[in-house]
């Protein structure tokens, strides 16, 4: 199975790394689709806005909500990770030498967001790069069936096991 999981315990490590992979990728005329996620760090609230690019395009989404500076609840705005979505989906339906998805998080666990697109990209065999949190370990498990390359959050070993899973293009 072409799909790999990155992991790290530093925060905001594996969205460097995947933003470094991608724009790596991009520089070697790599079809890339997906989105990579980069935080804005906000002084006057606890947690940082959450942006996306999305690939191919590089149109950039915010998809956290501001709930306020005390917040605790999810932030994710839906309805921007669905317009991402989207903008992928078509974006699918061309050739495309590898999917990244910055995070298989809730929605994929509940069977939204990008599960449908992960799903389709291991189907017809193209690289699919991702990663998860403690809280959507065991859900990325079961969707996985225990089958995805575990890499650390380095960009020589994502480049490694691109280089072993796909044929044509060399990373």
């Amino acid at each position: 199975m072409k799909l790999a999981v990155v992991s790290s315990p530093v925060p905001g490590q594996v969205n460097a790394v995947l933003s470094n992979v991608a724009l790596y990728l991009e520089q070697r005329s790599w079809r890339l689709a997906g989105l990579v996620q980069s935080d804005v760090d906000r002084p006057d609230r606890r947690h940082a806005d959450m942006h996306v690019r999305v690939l191919p395009n590089g149109e950039t989404f915010r998809i956290s909500q501001d709930l306020g500076s005390n917040s605790r609840g999810c932030r994710l705005d839906t309805a921007s990770l669905e317009a991402a979505v989207g903008i992928v989906t078509e974006a699918m339906s061309g050739d495309i030498d590898l999917l990244i998805v910055n995070k298989f998080g809730k929605q994929e666990a509940q069977g939204g967001g990008f599960h449908a697109l992960i799903g389709e990209a291991v189907l017809r065999g193209i690289p699919v790069l991702t990663a998860v949190n403690n809280l959507n370990r065991a859900a990325f498990d079961d969707f996985s069936g225990g089958l995805a390359h575990e890499l650390p959050a380095v960009e020589e070993d994502i480049l490694g096991w691109l280089s072993k899973s796909r044929v044509g293009r060399a990373a």
